[in-house]
């Protein structure tokens, strides 16, 4: 499998002027790398692709591949709601040092299975990248079913995992059960990591893991190692501060958390809307009771 264990889906910090901020980002990076995470997501929704620029955009890319110089797998969002604008970007885009594309299913548009199935091949054929399938019904307003995904995974050969944060337990398993051996199935949803990986998942891209990448990889390798002792002590441990990540939106959650861990300020661009006070001190109460902070 090319991609599995911890993979974390980066924020992108903002300066109090809401520039991007690359001297915190780097901070960031380091602070995943050095852990025992095994790959970093550039421009996914938790690092609020769609509010950055062209440029910005390129700039968060050479940033991560500065500081990663190769260490751990490295791939990047590239999805959207029109498939030949997608194209476009992939081609127009530097990707020599990229290891693979992670592309969510249109949202907005609401295409049937059958579109979902020719937008990805398109995608598929326009690149040699790996790519990842992005699977999240909450935030698109269309769910990939399993069939679809299976048909993708068998036909067409660097598409070699799904990021699934469906939540639909019934889903998952049939793509487990009849997936390719090397193609990954991958969490999208820190809080139902564990149980997901219990049924076969072989990751997890995570938001959480901007803060606690090391707590996060040690509980996903020791899922993958049957140990799941050991990994409901991280998880539980974990619980609460997964919950506050997601009150108020995300990616304000995690960006108060950073905040509050002194890796960056909680800016985050509109239509979001930083972390309010309260939520600030719940996660600090929870941060000192799990000896977090």
């Amino acid at each position: 499998m090319i991609f599995k264990g911890l993979g974390v889906a980066v924020i992108t910090p903002f300066t109090n002027n809401n520039a991007v901020d690359t001297i915190a980002l780097e901070k960031i990076l380091k602070h995943i790398i050095t852990s025992d995470a095994n790959i970093l997501v550039m421009l996914g929704t938790t690092g609020e692709s769609v509010t950055l620029t062209k440029e910005e955009q390129q700039l968060v890319i050479d940033t991560a591949i500065k500081v990663n110089m190769g260490q751990i797998k490295l791939v990047v969002g590239m999805g959207g709601y029109d498939t030949a604008g997608i194209i476009k970007n992939i081609k127009s885009t530097d990707l020599s040092k990229v290891d693979g594309i992670l592309s969510v299913t249109p949202y907005y548009n609401k295409p049937t299975q059958k579109g979902l199935y020719e937008h990805y091949s398109a995608i598929a054929g326009s690149t040699d990248k790996p790519l990842i399938l992005y699977n999240i019904p909450g935030r698109t307003g269309v769910n990939m079913t399993s069939e679809t995904t299976l048909k993708l995974a068998n036909n067409l050969k660097n598409i070699v995992a799904i990021k699934e944060a469906s939540g639909y337990f019934e889903q998952v398993m049939k793509i487990i059960q009849n997936k390719p051996a090397d193609f990954s199935v991958i969490s999208g949803d820190d809080i139902l990591t564990l149980p997901f990986m219990a049924l076969g998942f072989n990751g997890l891209i995570s938001v959480l893991g901007n803060a606690f990448p090391s707590l996060l990889a040690q509980m996903v390798t020791a899922a993958i190692a049957n140990d799941y002792t050991s990994a409901r002590k991280i998880h539980y441990r974990l619980l609460d501060i997964m919950n506050l990540m997601f009150v108020e939106g995300s990616p304000a959650g995690i960006k108060g958390l950073m905040n509050i861990l002194n890796f960056c300020t909680k800016k985050v661009r509109l239509p979001l809307y930083e972390l309010s006070d309260d939520t600030m001190n719940t996660i600090r109460v929870n941060l000192i009771k799990e000896n977090l902070l």
